[in-house]
């Protein structure tokens, strides 16, 4: 079994890293750079089709791509300690905060790296205005995760899960691409600060 990752500041093979490292995986690794787009080769196209990174490879040859099918597939290969959650209510809290990080926090981030950012004009048609609307849809975000952490340690509650995953490599790469926390938002500082903390972050 092997991972075809991509080094940051890419979020999503990280959220894999963590998870990994989280479990206490042994996950080798098989670089795929993005900026020689080795992403977008015949060779790794007949892996992901859509030329994205993480690939998780089995020892069969069978692949899984995107980050929470890969993470749900270790979770029940390596079922302890559970980071998808410990009963039939916590795994759907933590699913709902997948998304909820997916859709409202990354969507905003996504549309402005995609749109707005210099590194991506290389390589894709931008519409800056539009990429740059982004800006404040994704301070919006920010705040609402704020007002959500309030009381809480982590985003599912009182254990660490993979919605905290992704959330903060999304919350890293925001600020990776030029959006950062706002100041006046003491939760999130405060929950991205303890999440950070923890070993597997430097994965």
């Amino acid at each position: 079994m092997k991972l075809y990752n991509s080094a940051m500041p890419a979020p999503n093979p990280r959220r894999v890293r963590i998870f990994a490292a989280e479990k206490g995986i042994d996950l080798p690794l098989e670089e795929v750079a993005l900026a020689k787009r080795e992403h977008k080769s015949d060779a790794f196209r007949a892996k992901n089709s859509l030329g994205q990174t993480p690939v998780l490879e089995l020892d069969d040859g069978t692949t899984i791509s995107e980050s929470v099918s890969i993470c749900r597939y270790l979770e029940e290969t390596h079922p302890e300690k559970p980071l998808f959650g410990r009963n039939a209510l916590e795994r759907a809290q933590v699913d709902m905060w997948l998304r909820r990080v997916e859709f409202a926090l990354m969507g905003p981030i996504g549309n402005f790296w995609r749109h707005a950012h210099p590194y991506t004009a290389k390589v894709v048609k931008q519409f800056n205005e539009f990429g740059e609307s982004n800006r404040e849809a994704t301070a919006a975000a920010f705040r609402w995760l704020d007002r959500e952490l309030a009381g809480r340690e982590f985003l599912a509650g009182d254990y660490f899960s993979a919605a905290d995953i992704t959330a903060l490599c999304t919350v890293d790469f925001a600020d990776f691409a030029g959006l950062k926390m706002p100041e006046d938002a003491p939760n999130l500082r405060a929950w991205h600060a303890r999440v950070s903390q923890r070993p597997s972050a430097a994965a």
